[in-house]
C-alpha cells in the first residue's frame, strides 16, 4: 500500500528550545490545522507543548 497524503508524517518540535523532536502521523480531514501536543521531553526534563514543524 502506498502511503497516503491523507495520513501524512509531521515533526513535533519542542517549544523549550532543545531542539527536541517526535515525529508522528495526523488526519489532514480531522486536523487541518497545525497540532499542538504536550508531551515530555527528555532534555528539558519536564512535560512541555510541542508545535508540528512544516
Amino acid at each position: 500500500m502506498a502511503r497516503s497524503e491523507l495520513r501524512p508524517v509531521v515533526t513535533l518540535r519542542s517549544t523549550a528550545g532543545t531542539g527536541f523532536t517526535y515525529v508522528t502521523r495526523k488526519n489532514r480531514r480531522n486536523d487541518p490545522d497545525r497540532m499542538a501536543l504536550k508531551k515530555f521531553d527528555p532534555v528539558a526534563g519536564r512535560h512541555v507543548e510541542f508545535r508540528e514543524a512544516r
